[in-house]
């Protein structure tokens, strides 16, 4: 079987339309019909039929589409590790909050691309536990999360510990105790099974009260820090982000949790030793305090 007519297949089966398929492959619809009845002789078996005016797998169709989307993953890891024995090459995709991407990776791209111009970069925000998945879904290379991370296939090094601080909006803590505010405003939280959860825990723990209400604000570190600004609700955050906000006295610190933040970076153990992953790692390391000061 040839790899040309096993990929038209899987354009085929991902599109179940003809015409798209041929607008994706640039082939002309003859070209690819006569490469599925190539296929279906070599296999000697029917790989799509129609009902009215769909085009659906047969079972063989079916059992065909998961050896060949398995086949093109492999090979293009394949691609990307002898791609990797020329050094820093191809694309890295970097996932983090919008924390992050603003204060710290907006300047380190910049600083990888004169280092390795030959390197794509890009850059998906996104909340701590999703980026986790992204990493474990192959759809990013490289994750920067906050919080606790418990995977085996991932390897993690900390690039920060920060104070975690329950915090709230000066103007609501005005002829209200401590308990008080924790009582009657609710509590921003992030997703419920994300890194943050057992910090989270801890420091309801700590101070023995606990929130009468809680808003899920979808793991946004950015959507939160505004909303307490916005005087929504309490919120648990790094010290970092808001350190302006608690200087100026806009916000007030309710707690300061002993167990702290911490910042890592993981990526796919069996990536680890890919030059391209290893570069910007080291970048990572040497100059993550160093864009902020």
């Amino acid at each position: 079987m040839e790899l040309r007519n096993l990929k038209t297949f899987q354009v085929v089966a991902n599109e179940l339309n003809m015409t798209k398929a041929a607008k994706i492959l640039k082939y002309t619809q003859p070209t690819i019909t006569l490469q599925i009845q190539v296929l279906e002789r070599e296999l000697n078996h029917s790989l799509f039929t129609r009902i009215g005016k769909k085009t659906f797998l047969t079972p063989a169709g079916k059992k065909l589409k998961q050896h060949t989307d398995r086949l093109f993953e492999l090979m293009e890891y394949m691609e990307r590790d002898m791609e990797e024995l020329n050094g820093p090459s191809g694309s890295l995709t970097i996932t983090a909050s919008e924390y992050y991407c603003t204060n710290h990776l907006s300047l380190l791209l910049s600083s990888y691309t004169k280092l390795h111009k030959q390197v794509k970069l890009r850059l998906m925000p996104a909340n701590s536990l999703i980026a986790v998945d992204k990493i474990l879904n192959n759809e990013a290379d490289i994750g920067i999360v906050a919080g606790e991370v418990d995977s085996s296939e991932l390897e993690k090094f900390v690039l920060e510990r920060e104070k975690a601080v329950l915090v709230v909006s000066a103007d609501l803590t005005k002829n209200r105790s401590k308990e008080e505010v924790i009582e009657s405003f609710p509590f921003l939280a992030y997703h419920e099974h994300c890194g943050f959860s057992s910090i989270t825990e801890q420091c309801f723990s700590e101070i023995n009260t606990r929130p009468s209400s809680i808003i899920e604000c979808g793991g946004s570190d950015e959507t939160i820090r505004r909303a307490v600004l916005n005087k929504t609700g309490i919120a648990l955050l790094g010290e970092n982000m808001i350190k302006e906000e608690l200087a100026e006295g806009i916000l007030i610190p309710l707690h300061y949790c002993e167990k702290p933040i911490e910042t890592s970076v993981v990526y796919l153990k069996s990536r680890s030793e890919g030059p391209t992953i290893q570069s910007f790692c080291e970048l990572l390391k040497e100059t993550w305090f160093a864009v902020t000061d």
